[in-house]
């Protein structure tokens, strides 16, 4: 897994206006808590923060708050809706060889066998895992799976140390019929049509029966 140093500075001003001068400064409001300690509130440099956060749960190691460095996971990352910029940062204390829970990508690898298409519905997955050893993501293979088969969340391939932190029973994907899935879809097209079609019409009346009702 990724890990990334980052130094951080005791946060004393609270309230939105603090935070808003701290973002113009270039840096995040940020919380650090876990292990029953008391939140620490600090701040941390907004654009080593951004390009670390690209990468899923990755492990910072927090500098420079005067008792050596701490571990820990990204568990709530706020942005601006509009704009995107990082507005505060919950960071969870870890050690390492501690288990965490954390959402993990769902990785599919293989080719999908001729006549079928696949249907997806579990995008990541929750796991435990060790903290300091967390995967990028796990694999579900669908080489040679027949059409009509679902895949559950216990035909994951998890890495060595990694459990299943959610229902073993939760569909992942399935292999439908290709043919079946573009008739439903067409289906739903010139559903979508008619009732276009309907609007437009029913819109039309009402405005002739206003014209008549204006001579």
């Amino acid at each position: 897994m990724s890990e990334v140093r980052i130094a951080a500075e005791p946060r004393t001003e609270f309230g939105k206006g603090a935070a808003r001068r701290t973002r113009r400064a270039g840096k995040v409001p940020a919380v650090l808590y876990g292990h029953g300690t008391d939140p620490q509130h600090i701040t941390l440099p907004g654009h080593e923060l951004m390009l670390a956060l690209k990468t899923p749960n990755v492990l910072l190691t927090i500098e420079g708050l005067g008792n050596g460095s701490e571990l820990a996971l990204p568990k709530d990352v706020q942005r601006d809706p509009i704009k995107g910029f990082l507005e505060h940062v919950d960071l969870l204390l870890v050690k390492r060889g501690e288990k965490v829970t954390v959402d993990l990508p769902v990785t599919v690898v293989g080719d999908v066998v001729a006549g079928g298409v696949v249907q997806q519905e579990l995008v990541q997955i929750s796991v435990e895992t060790e903290a300091t050893h967390i995967p990028e993501s796990v694999e579900l293979s669908i080489e040679g799976v027949e059409v009509g088969t679902q895949l559950l969340a216990k035909d994951l391939k998890l890495p060595s140390g990694t459990t299943l932190a959610t229902d073993e029973e939760a569909l992942i994907l399935q292999i439908a019929d290709a043919s079946a899935s573009a008739g439903a879809t067409e289906t739903e097209a010139e559903a979508e049509a008619a009732e276009a079609a309907e609007a437009a019409a029913a819109e039309a009346a009402a405005e002739g029966e206003a014209e008549e009702s204006a001579e």
